[in-house]
């Protein structure tokens, strides 16, 4: 192999790891214009967590009325909580790259 086809590929090498940075970036970024564009719900999922329908819908659950084939993730405390800690977490994230 000549001096020159090694040149080349380097070159071959580094656009590689330029291509799967570009599109890493690019993913990222739609990921991120996404999580963004789910802030509304965000709000909503926590004003009904602050509410006092998830207190009766926990009661509920708590009593066994709601049945056993409904899903109920968000009646767990723990879980709810979890999720509105993160996405701040998230957030704060977000917003500190763009600054």
């Amino acid at each position: 192999m000549s001096d020159m086809s090694r040149e080349f590929e380097y070159i071959s090498k580094m656009e590689e790891i330029f291509d799967e940075i570009t599109a890493a970036q690019d993913s990222l970024k739609r990921t991120i214009d996404e999580y963004k564009s789910l802030q509304d719900k965000v709000r909503k999922l926590e004003n009904y967590y602050t509410s006092d329908q998830w207190k009766e819908d926990l009661a509920m659950d708590e009593r066994g009325e709601i049945p056993a084939d409904i899903k109920r993730g968000v009646l767990s405390e723990d879980g709810i909580y979890d999720l509105l800690d993160r996405n701040s977490e998230i957030m704060r994230m977000i917003e500190t790259d763009e600054d």
